[in-house]
């Protein structure tokens, strides 16, 4: 019995957890302007206490790229990190008062790391969500 109780208090989170992350997702949607188009793909994680979610993507040279990055219902919970392949960081939205989105260029097809958390003042846990978009 207990472990029915249990297994339907993981299935229920797991469907709460699933729905918090579409509504940041739906938030986040509107950071990716007219003038990007999204890549399609929903970057998700949920993110207890200190952890912090790790996405790969590839970039195309001669582009331009937007990556939104959101947690919660209110712009700059989520504190995120561009790094190369070789793990050099390219930005970091820390620095632009948890910024939740940036512009850049690619000049050349590249690899990057993205790095989510939860900026520890809004919260113990929560969905981070990433997009992209990008435009030539």
């Amino acid at each position: 019995m207990k472990k029915a109780l249990l297994t339907l208090f993981v299935a229920f989170m797991a469907v709460g957890s699933y729905a918090q992350c579409d509504i940041t997702a739906d938030i986040c949607q509107n950071h990716i302007t007219d003038q990007f188009l999204s890549d399609g793909q929903h970057y998700r994680a949920l993110l207890l206490n200190d952890q912090v979610a790790e996405f790969n993507a590839t970039l195309f040279g001669g582009s331009t790229y937007r990556i939104a990055a959101c947690s919660g219902t209110q712009d700059g919970n989520l504190i995120f990190r561009v790094y190369d392949a070789e793990r050099n960081l390219i930005f970091k939205n820390e620095d632009f008062k948890n910024a939740p989105h940036w512009d850049f260029q690619v000049e050349n097809t590249t690899e990057v790391i993205i790095e989510a958390e939860l900026d520890p003042i809004a919260g113990a846990s929560g969905c981070a969500v990433l997009l992209m978009g990008f435009s030539r």
